[in-house]
């Protein structure tokens, strides 16, 4: 696991250890010599550890729809805004 301090951190992390591999779901992905990632902002942590549970699982439901994690898609999440 990779945690990421920001978006353009993730974006490029992304891209760099996925070139010649495979991208997949939430957040995972696997080099060109099959080792698997995940890279995750280090807010992930904080969201899904929300006491409220109705902010971590909407947050939960947006990374489960992702492939790259994007953190104002999960920040919408949490906020409520974002729940389809």
């Amino acid at each position: 696991m990779v945690n990421c301090g920001t978006q353009e951190e993730i974006d490029e992390l992304w891209e760099k250890l996925s070139e010649g591999g495979e991208k997949m779901e939430c957040g995972w992905l696997k080099d060109k010599y099959g080792v698997s990632w995940q890279i995750t902002p280090i807010v992930v942590g904080e969201l899904l550890n929300d006491p409220d549970p109705e902010k971590s699982q909407r947050v939960m439901k947006a990374i489960y729809r992702m492939d790259k994690l994007d953190i104002a898609t999960l920040m919408r999440a949490y906020d409520g805004q974002d729940t389809a």
